[in-house]
């Protein structure tokens, strides 16, 4: 997986101890960056249905159970990517499905530049001062080459699929 330029040995410990102090809880961590994100975007709370129900309020999706879920299976894609820092490349095929499967439901590439936004938002708030400029590049270049991958699914999804 190229990342435009690779993560530096120093990037990769800034993004390993930062991951550590939020990866512990990762439902409250992940529900500081999807209410940052649908204050960001109120038009993505649509692309959040299960059961075929439509949420009212951000607030009705972000209490729901099946959302909840959600949020944990973001924060393990987090977790993958963190973990396999020496060699992303490994989770290309991984996240080019998972950009296919964001892409079926209706998500935009360019919502993902929100969700980065989201992302570090919520680094941000959970690293408070120990998110410091060098943290913040780190995650944005991590974050960058995931999300290059990702829209590898949608380059590659065939017509009708």
């Amino acid at each position: 997986m190229e990342s435009g330029m690779p993560l530096s040995g120093g990037q990769r410990a800034l993004i390993r101890e930062s991951w550590r102090r939020v990866s512990g809880s990762p439902v409250q961590h992940g529900l500081v960056l999807f209410t940052r994100l649908f204050d960001l975007d109120p038009d993505l709370l649509p692309l959040f249905q299960y059961n075929c129900k439509q949420f009212a309020s951000p607030q009705e999706c972000l209490s729901a159970p099946e959302f909840l879920d959600h949020i944990r299976k973001v924060m393990l894609v987090i977790d993958a990517a963190v973990s396999h820092l020496e060699n992303l490349s490994c989770l290309e095929e991984y996240l080019c499905n998972l950009g296919k499967k964001h892409q079926a439901v209706g998500v935009k590439v360019e919502s993902f530049s929100t969700v980065g936004e989201s992302l570090l938002y919520m680094l941000e708030k959970c690293l408070g001062a120990a998110f410091s400029p060098e943290v913040q590049e780190a995650w944005s270049k991590l974050y960058n080459a995931v999300v290059k991958a990702m829209q590898r699914g949608w380059e590659t999804l065939p017509e009708g699929d």
